[in-house]
This record gives C-alpha cells, structure tokens and sequence, in this order.
C-alpha cells in the first residue's frame, strides 16, 4: 500500500513540474517585434498579390519604411471617452486629431508615389485592401485579447 501511494506521489511531481515548466515557456505571439509584424505583413500582401520575386523585394523594403515612418508619427490619439472634458479640450483633441490625420495623409501620399515606380495601380488598390484586412484582423484579435476569459 505505501508503495502504491509512494509512486503516486511521484506521479504527482512529475506532472506538476512538467505543468511549472510549460507555463514558464514565452509566448511565441509577444515575442515578434513590431518590424518583424511589418515585414510578415507585406510578405503577406505580396505573397497574395503574387508579386514577383524582384517585385516583393522592393514592396516589402517599401512597406516596412511606410510602417516606420508612420509609428515614428507617436501613438494614436483615443477620442474622449470621459464626459466631464471642457469645450477647450474637446476642441484641442479635435485639433490634435486633424493634425495627426494630416500627417498619415501626407505619408501615404508620399508612399503612393514610391509605389507607383513599381507597381500598377491596380495593385496598389489591392495592397491597401489587403491592408485594410490585416488592419480588421488586428483589431479584432486584439479585442478578442481584451476581453476577460
């Protein structure tokens, strides 16, 4: 009987030391970095747009700059969701909003025009599309993050 309970016993701390060192692992998702997320992003877009070899080089260099010059901008400004703000405060945050919608607007025109070296435009068209999808798969894998389990 004691030998029984005995190699239950270690049964037991086998399986929970296994358990200790699986929960210790990192998170393979955290550790890509925010130029590696670019980098796999555009080779997605090129990889879908069947763009040739030459051609993703060159997309993928392009888009990783777009997406540098872009978070160089700063974070992104949240809109109010306090009630208690002054006018003058609203109003700044709007101020604040155009501004930084300036400044995207300015950054994709500028990479439109490096685009068009290389790419036609219809497929430019259909790499803001496959943007806009991965944009929509972001947001929705991050509020799937968000939410309490």
């Amino acid at each position: 009987m004691t030998r029984i309970i005995r190699t239950l016993l270690i049964v037991i701390m086998m399986v929970a030391s296994n358990v200790v060192a699986i929960a210790q692992q990192p998170n393979r998702q955290q550790q890509v970095s925010r130029e590696q997320l670019a980098e796999i992003e555009a080779k997605h877009i090129a990889h879908e747009l069947a763009f040739s070899d030459a051609v993703s080089g060159k997309f993928v260099a392009t888009y990783c700059n777009y997406k540098k010059d872009i978070w160089a901008l700063g974070p992104r400004l949240r809109p109010n969701r306090r009630g208690g703000a002054s006018e003058q405060d609203n109003e700044e945050r709007i101020k604040q909003r155009f501004a930084m919608s300036e400044k995207i607007l300015n950054i994709r025109q500028k990479y439109y025009k490096e685009y068009s070296k290389f790419l036609t435009q219809t497929q430019i068209e259909k790499v803001y599309e496959q943007e806009r999808m991965l944009m929509k798969r972001h947001a929705k894998r991050g509020k799937k993050m968000a939410t309490p389990k």
